[in-house]
């Protein structure tokens, strides 16, 4: 049971916990700016895996369709608002703002308590035989996503 390691959606956002540890910080005793992208990183990948996509159904479905695809992180936007500390316990909050055509735009916070200490656009896009193609049906329906005109 991994329940509890994967965090939990309430009110259609996924939180998950993180624990600082020395390795995520720099000499200074915070958080190493690129270790947020590792922590959100997961954030995302447990959200679809709670929605009942797990990556690697998704790798399944999406080869049965088309053996050269990749979900590619296409543009983020992060604005570092307060620092995290080791021994600190985060949560990393995923929810989706737009399923459109090749890509997904998700938005993430990653808090201590009710302090949010950095912000995150993210935007994904499906590739396939080199270029962003739409999403394919099978992968919408995985995700429980609907196209947003």
């Amino acid at each position: 049971m991994t329940a509890h390691l994967d965090g939990e959606i309430r009110d259609g956002r996924h939180h998950m916990q993180v624990r600082v540890y020395y390795e995520d910080t720099d000499f200074s005793g915070i958080v190493y700016h690129a270790n947020y992208l590792r922590f959100m990183e997961r954030g995302r990948t447990n959200h679809l895996r709670l929605m009942g996509a797990e990556q690697q159904a998704l790798f399944e479905q999406a080869e049965a369709e088309d053996a050269s695809f990749a979900f590619v992180v296409r543009s983020m936007h992060l604005d570092f608002l307060k620092p995290a500390r080791m021994d600190d316990v985060l949560d990393v909050v995923t929810w989706p703002v737009a399923v459109k055509g090749a890509s997904i735009m998700l938005a993430q916070e990653v808090r201590r308590g009710e302090v949010v200490l950095v912000k995150a656009e993210v935007r994904v896009a499906f590739i396939s035989g080199g270029r962003a193609q739409p999403i394919p049906k099978s992968i919408r329906a995985l995700m429980k996503a609907d196209p947003i005109s």
